[in-house]
């Protein structure tokens, strides 16, 4: 069977397929691809205007019957470890991430977010890097959240200011930059790669990162002839009003293992800030791809 493969709006499996570098390595798949923000259909609001659900949520719900997808490690470091699905170890990603405000803003500095409400998604990579990244200057009561739901339903708040900031990451980022949005404080994160599929063997995982390797490498040589890949990822609104030749490269795979001392110290800044109900019930060795 094909491994089913959830792209992540980023460069890295569109140039792997332009290449033909999974053909390459002998691997059999198809994409999983939807309208959807990476698998997040739920836009369902509640008495407050938040909405509370997020990347977490859509592996206990089956990520659209992909095999392999992709989300920020905190969610996928806690979703294996309720069995959702297995942690691969053998890479990781980086997202460029940023809170950013309006260009006429008076904020200026990260300590003028203090008490700001921020727009980030539920249960998701903007959720935690906002955490982690203004705790130290703010400390733990001087960070307020607000949830607006995935990347790009949060850009859309940004950009018609019905929020005062939000943290966005990857190509939602340098949208929002490209409308003279300013960056306050860097809020870089971690994305871990989740097996959910029962399909998916280590080998064609083995293949599938191979792959993306090559294409990694392609990227990091001349970025600019795959830039404008980044188009599947802006919404078509944005479209003619962007210069994805602009863009960064966005999301980079770093082929590094995942380890063991990465994975406790992740679940045990995630059960200090209590960000989940529960606690998960599998350790590292449960809760990794062998």
């Amino acid at each position: 069977m094909p491994l089913k493969i959830m792209p992540h709006g980023r460069l890295q499996e569109w140039v792997a397929e332009e290449k033909g570098y999974f053909a390459a390595e002998g691997l059999d798949y198809t994409f999983v691809l939807n309208d959807s923000d990476y698998g997040i259909h739920a836009r369902q609001r509640d008495d407050a205007g938040e909405i509370k659900t997020g990347a977490f949520e859509t592996f206990g719900a089956g990520r659209d019957g992909a095999d392999v997808s992709c989300a920020c490690h905190w969610a996928t470091n806690v979703a294996a470890g309720e069995r959702a699905g297995q942690l691969v170890t053998a890479a990781y990603s980086v997202a460029p991430c940023a809170i950013v405000v309006p260009p006429e803003s008076p904020v200026r500095r990260p300590e003028d977010l203090a008490g700001m409400p921020i727009g980030v998604g539920y249960h998701s990579g903007s959720h935690f890097a906002t955490v982690q990244a203004l705790e130290p200057v703010l400390g733990p009561d001087g960070v307020t959240l607000t949830f607006q739901g995935p990347p790009n339903e949060r850009l859309d708040a940004l950009l018609n200011r019905e929020v005062p900031a939000a943290t966005a990451w990857g190509v939602p980022l340098y949208i929002a930059e490209a409308f003279g949005f300013r960056k306050v404080v860097d809020a870089t994160f971690m994305i871990g790669f989740l097996v959910t599929g029962s399909a998916a063997a280590k080998a064609d995982i083995d293949k599938y990162l191979a792959a993306l390797r090559r294409a990694q490498a392609d990227i990091d040589l001349r970025p600019e002839l795959y830039k404008h890949y980044h188009l599947r990822a802006v919404p078509q609104k944005y479209r003619d009003r962007v210069d994805v030749r602009a863009f960064g490269t966005g999301e980079r795979i770093v082929f590094l293992p995942y380890t063991r001392e990465v994975f406790t110290a992740t679940r045990q800044w995630t059960e200090a800030h209590d960000l989940f109900s529960g606690s998960p019930a599998a350790d590292y060795d449960e809760s990794v791809l062998v």
